[in-house]
């Protein structure tokens, strides 16, 4: 239609040049060739903007082969297009692409951005969630397992020595066996230092607490000095100085002491700090004692937290030495004044120990099995003190007042 519009014009053009030469008149042909070329121009100008503006002639229809193209390319399309679960798994996978490379790398190759996702979309199982530990409240198990003056008996352990069959049981079985010591129990906070330690505890005590430190594991035998011994001793050392800020009194005896008689008859109500001894010089006030801190009362007060934290405090001055080398010291140097902390010691005689001990059973309270390497030494002597007891019970049960002590040498024992 555009071709054939071009020749009319020209045609009317060339009427206009012949009407021109027939008039003879050149001004008239020069107006009359100007208005042509305008209209001309218009016309052109109006059929372009129709076209453009889609309102020209319908377009003649695309060749059959070229539909079926167009048809086969939407069928691949639609099969490689992914399903909508395909999609989002997609978009989530680019996501972490992304955090992955902006938020560093972990040792596995993902984010810390990306594992924390992961973590936060991980989901147990029921009975998993079920058997999920709680956080324990000490000052719960404390309120429970105190006296009405607030005073606890308190022990520490590890797996090794919670073990069956091992100083666990013959430390419970020693309160049965005692004079006035089965309602010791009743008070007695077991701190469990690892995780077996606190099952096993739990199965056979109802006040177990577990006592975690980050990035330490206590379940081993810790040998004197070697390991993580010293790490343990210390946080020990620290857990009873939060005891003491909690507001509870305690008296603390390690698991490889055997209990015969109520010890507290045997400790003034007005002391204050009363450690055991590894040998006794006759005096409980003396400084020259020989500190043993497996057996420990202390009072809660001022002057005991105070002097707890200036022990903590102290390490520092004697770097790789243990709690108890540590207490010897800072005793001997003599308690800062301003504490006003009234240290004493116990007598082996009544609080003995492989160390040294009384002879007289009608007057022991403990046998502490110090001065013993190796917790089969330990534990065969104590066996043998622990049956040397029931003897000495049996024969004054029926009158027979005829010396009896124990049996010597053993291992450790002398």
């Amino acid at each position: 239609m555009y071709s054939h519009s071009r020749h009319t014009a020209s045609r009317y053009i060339l009427r206009l040049a012949s009407s021109m030469r027939a008039s003879g008149s050149m001004k008239s042909a020069t107006s009359l060739l100007l208005g042509a070329a305008l209209a001309t121009a218009f016309f052109l100008l109006y059929t372009s903007v129709r076209r453009d503006l889609g309102d020209g002639p319908a377009r003649s229809a695309p060749p059959r082969w070229t539909q079926q193209e167009k048809r086969e390319d939407s069928v691949r399309a639609a099969a490689d297009r992914p399903s909508n679960q395909e999609a989002v798994v997609k978009v989530e996978q680019e996501k972490k692409d992304i955090v992955t490379s902006s938020d560093g790398g972990g040792r596995d190759g993902s984010s810390s951005h990306q594992q924390k996702q992961q973590q936060q979309q991980i989901v147990m199982p029921a009975e998993q969630q079920q058997k999920k530990e709680k956080p324990q409240d000490l000052a719960d198990l404390l309120r429970r397992a105190a006296t009405a003056d607030r005073t606890v008996l308190m022990t520490a352990l590890n797996e090794a020595w919670a073990a069956p069959g091992s100083f666990l049981d013959l430390f419970l079985e020693s309160f049965q066996h005692g004079e006035n010591t089965a309602y010791l129990v009743q008070h007695l906070l077991v701190v469990a230092m690892d995780k077996k330690a606190f099952d096993r505890c739990s199965a056979v005590h109802p006040f177990c607490y577990w006592f975690r430190v980050e990035g330490m594991d206590f379940a081993a035998e810790q040998k004197y000095m070697k390991g993580d011994y010293l790490e343990m001793m210390w946080n020990r050392n620290k857990f009873q100085q939060t005891i003491l800020e909690l507001g509870y009194t305690f008296l603390f005896t390690d698991v490889d002491i055997l209990w015969f008689r109520d010890p507290f008859p045997r400790i003034s109500p007005t002391a204050q700090l009363v450690m055991s001894s590894d040998f006794f010089v006759g005096d409980p006030n003396s400084p020259g004692n020989y500190p043993n801190g497996g057996l420990l009362y202390v009072k809660s007060c001022a002057g005991t937290i105070g002097f707890y934290k200036h022990w903590q405090s102290s390490r520092e001055r004697f770097p790789g030495m243990h709690e108890q080398y540590v207490f010897d010291k800072i005793v001997k140097e003599g308690v800062p004044p301003h504490l006003g902390t009234k240290v004493q010691f116990l007598d082996t005689n009544y609080f003995g120990g492989f160390c040294q001990h009384g002879n007289d059973l009608s007057k022991v309270c403990t046998m502490h099995a110090n001065c013993c390497v190796g917790l089969e030494n330990k534990l065969f002597d104590l066996k043998n003190v622990l049956e040397d007891w029931k003897t000495y019970k049996t024969r004054a049960a029926v009158g027979n007042t005829e010396y009896f002590s124990w049996r010597v040498p053993g291992r450790c024992i002398h």
